[in-house]
């Protein structure tokens, strides 16, 4: 059995509206059908479980497609729907297509939004998940017992590859853990990935060789031909990459399956596009859902932006979303590294480490909070440093910056909100 939760918004009746999602998406239709027998309504049909009201909420989330809730409050509840495994399979694009997509298409609703959902034992190793995850992502970058460092090449569009590759070595040289392509950045004609690849993987390998240690980066391999982006992979992998940036949205669910079944690198996912699903608090889906299905299908490392961040999503977003990658679907395996992105810089960490449940299990990840620190790329990345360690020992960043050169400049800097 398949359990969604439905936050469903109407100005009609909450029972009738749950049971015609749970008619309308499984056996049913809008008249009687003579082979809707009870027989097959018990192997396939949907049924509702549970109804929780919640607060009527004063304005309807759709109000130009459901008029006749205009003019007052709406009602609201969580109504938990089950379907059969019989009706679905384990196959995710018949989940998204019977569980989720038409949903959003009946009458009589001013707002729907799916808030959770629950997965059956049968859907344990019927996909691949992650193949690296967190336990490979530190064994691959060496970092053991503190977050995994990291930084965006910037600015994310135009640099040829040989300006790149000048950044990447300051990167390298200051202690580094990983570095990745902005996920707007694939193949263009200036910097096409196979040039970026042969100017960027000597200087990791020949740091490497001198000093034990292999800098992550994640290379942006994300094409809409199968095909193709299968082999930006192999140009990375054959080069010594380990990591490639996966535009998961992008690329799509068939896009993620057939990478992953053929992959070797670690799948570090941008989650560009999602957005669209859920900033309407009354509309579309919730990252706990939606990430479900991603790291079934094999990502390793999921962006979900961070504390105070430059995007419109709010702290206790980031916070849900960083518990939703790293709680088990079935065993820890399947949890992917969360990466924090997105405005960071060493001045969030004290509240992210504390946020997230003081654990150092995550991939902290400065763009410009690193790359334009007044010092250069390299003393970004020590301040970034010195900032976790700040925050572990829960001294106070000032108070730390009194004996560290590299936060106290980036303090100046990037106090009042600069970072991107």
């Amino acid at each position: 059995m398949i359990v969604l939760t439905y936050r469903i918004e109407t100005p009609g009746n909450i029972e009738a509206l749950a049971a015609k999602i749970a008619s309308d998406q499984s056996t049913g239709t809008f008249v009687a059908l003579a082979g809707e027998t009870e027989e097959l309504k018990a192997r396939v049909a949907a049924r509702v479980l549970a109804i929780r009201h919640l607060p009527d909420a004063d304005r309807p989330s759709l109000p130009e497609t459901c008029p006749e809730a205009s003019n007052g409050p709406v009602k609201r509840a969580d109504v938990d729907i089950a379907f059969p495994l019989d009706a679905i399979g384990t196959d995710l694009s018949a989940l998204m297509t019977i569980a989720i997509g038409g949903t959003f298409s009946i009458k009589g609703l001013s707002g729907i939004r799916v808030v959770d959902m629950k997965l059956p034992e049968e859907y344990r190793g019927a996909h691949p998940g992650p193949q690296f995850g967190v336990t490979g992502s530190r064994r691959l970058t060496g970092v053991a017992d503190r977050p995994i460092i990291g930084t965006i090449v910037k600015p994310a569009l135009g640099l040829r590859p040989h300006e790149t590759a000048a950044m990447v070595q300051e990167l390298i040289a200051a202690g580094v853990d990983f570095i990745k392509d902005d996920e707007k950045l694939m193949s263009p004609a200036y910097s096409p990935l196979s040039e970026r690849v042969r100017a960027i993987m000597p200087l990791i390998l020949d740091h490497e060789q001198k000093t034990g240690k292999k800098v992550m980066y994640a290379f942006g391999i994300s094409h809409a031909d199968p095909d193709e982006m299968m082999r930006n992979h192999d140009l990375v992998a054959k080069a010594g990459g380990n990591c490639a940036v996966v535009n998961i949205n992008s690329i799509g669910f068939g896009g993620m399956a057939y990478l992953r079944k053929r992959s070797s690198l670690v799948l570090h996912a941008h989650r560009n596009g999602w957005d669209i699903l859920t900033r309407h608090p009354g509309l579309g889906m919730d990252f706990k859902v939606w990430q479900q299905f991603w790291r079934l299908l094999g990502v390793d490392q999921f962006q979900i932006n961070g504390i105070a961040s430059k995007y419109w999503e709010p702290d206790w977003s980031f916070v849900e979303s960083f518990k939703a990658v790293t709680t088990p679907i079935f065993s820890p395996a399947d949890c992917a590294l969360p990466v924090a992105g997105s405005g960071q810089w060493g001045g969030q960490a004290p509240e992210t480490f504390q946020r997230t449940g003081r654990t150092v299990d995550l991939l902290y990840l400065c763009g410009g909070g690193i790359v334009s620190h007044p010092d250069g790329p390299g003393a970004g990345v020590r301040a970034v440093q010195q900032a976790w360690q700040a925050a572990v020992q829960n001294i106070p960043l000032a108070d730390y910056a009194l004996s560290h050169v590299e936060l106290a400049r980036s303090i100046e800097k990037f106090g009042g909100g600069e970072a991107a």
